[in-house]
């Protein structure tokens, strides 16, 4: 029995776009034949209880690491090497190339015989520093497949492997569960929850990290409000700019206009997205191209619901829109620019109900056609 290892550091219950994504596809293989290989999300009681429900729900095997954060170190090597003899395991698939893709070498001295490692927005970063471009070009030359989300990270990446290397490269982004993300997913009622029944609604659902632009939005907001004066900003997820952005918001003059919901659980998302009129994430690459959008799932899970989306410009973040047909991009920077475009096509698209729906139309039919789960799941498939 052909059976796959799964190497990560992203994995759930710890949140975010690449553990959606690793989990995801790791539901669409043979659970028979399936191992994980993960950190553990946090210390602390809490954290293990919270581990512990999580795996004990899942259909294949879960085997977690004392540590929180999984290196290519002797001992995780060698425990690695120890899970792919003892369950038999002939692929292996790392969750994110970098660096845990260094490990290769080691496992197919163990006996797997086939080595996929996907990169996500960091390794974009690592092509661009002389040391990390060495260990990104050992990874290349230790596996067998590097696949990428889009052509900005495939370009940047290539360019840090040898030509073989980069030869072998296949693109696997992440999918979207079209079931579950889709128009009628429950956005009125979290409308009536938040009093937000019969206003305007832009809705952003990200981490609160600067690259994402939730204060683009906020910037943007006073010449909104000028044309569109009850429209309100719904910025749904939590994390470490949650505390600046309520102040911008404030010394801005537009806090009564903002709605913070905080961390949401994933399966109130789908409705989260369904009670905004126009999706916007204006997201920007920061310190020098090392932190930038891999791709950006949530405009395509967005287009599922049934919105228009507005990107930012960062990485592969146009990747995931038809322009013109299923949203717009507009510039991540500098901050007066990027606010000032994204205001212009937000208060377009409020004020075009026949817009909306049309682009709204068209990206739920793009995604049918391109971004599901099962199609991209074949994929992998094939690779292992």
């Amino acid at each position: 029995m052909h059976k796959t290892l799964i190497v990560t550091n992203d994995f759930p219950p710890r949140p975010g776009g690449i553990q959606a994504f690793l989990h995801n596809m790791a539901l669409r293989l043979d659970p028979e034949r399936l191992v994980v290989y993960a950190s553990t999300w946090k210390r602390g009681r809490e954290g293990a209880e919270a581990t512990a429900a999580f795996d004990a729900e899942q259909p294949f095997t879960v085997v977690r690491d004392r540590t929180t954060m999984l290196l290519p170190t002797p001992r995780v090597t060698r425990r690695a090497t120890r899970l792919l003899r003892e369950h038999g395991c002939e692929s292996v698939w790392f969750g994110a190339a970098a660096p845990l893709g260094l490990m290769a070498p080691a496992l197919r001295a163990a006996g797997a015989r086939r080595l996929v490692a996907t990169t996500h927005g960091h390794e974009a970063g690592w092509a661009q520093l002389p040391a990390s471009r060495q260990l990104l070009r050992r990874i290349g030359e230790g596996t067998d497949t590097i696949t990428y989300l889009g052509e900005y990270t495939r370009s940047r990446i290539a360019a840090a492997l040898t030509p073989e290397a980069a030869g072998r490269m296949v693109q696997l982004p992440p999918g979207v569960d079209e079931k579950t993300f889709h128009p009628g997913s429950g956005g009125q009622a979290v409308r009536e929850r938040l009093g937000l029944a019969d206003r305007p609604v832009v809705v952003c659902v990200s981490r609160l990290v600067p690259r994402k632009g939730q204060d683009t939005l906020i910037l943007a907001l006073p010449a909104i409000l000028a044309r569109v004066p009850d429209a309100v900003l719904l910025i749904v997820g939590g994390g470490p700019y949650e505390g600046a952005l309520r102040k911008l918001a404030a010394d801005t003059g537009v806090a009564g206009s903002v709605r913070f919901t905080g961390a949401v659980p994933w399966s109130e998302l789908p409705a989260h997205f369904g009670a905004g009129d126009v999706f916007a994430m204006p997201c920007r690459t920061r310190r020098g191209g090392l932190d930038v959008e891999g791709l950006g799932i949530v405009y395509l899970e967005a287009s599922a619901t049934g919105l228009p989306v507005i990107a930012g410009d960062s990485g592969g973040a146009p990747d995931a829109v038809l322009e013109g047909e299923t949203g717009w991009v507009v510039r991540g920077g500098p901050q007066e620019v990027a606010s000032a475009e994204t205001a212009e096509r937000v208060v377009a698209l409020l004020g075009d109900e026949e817009l909306r729906r049309r682009m709204g139309e068209r990206g739920r039919e793009w995604v049918e056609e391109r971004w599901r789960w099962d199609s991209l799941a074949s994929r992998l498939k094939a690779l292992l």
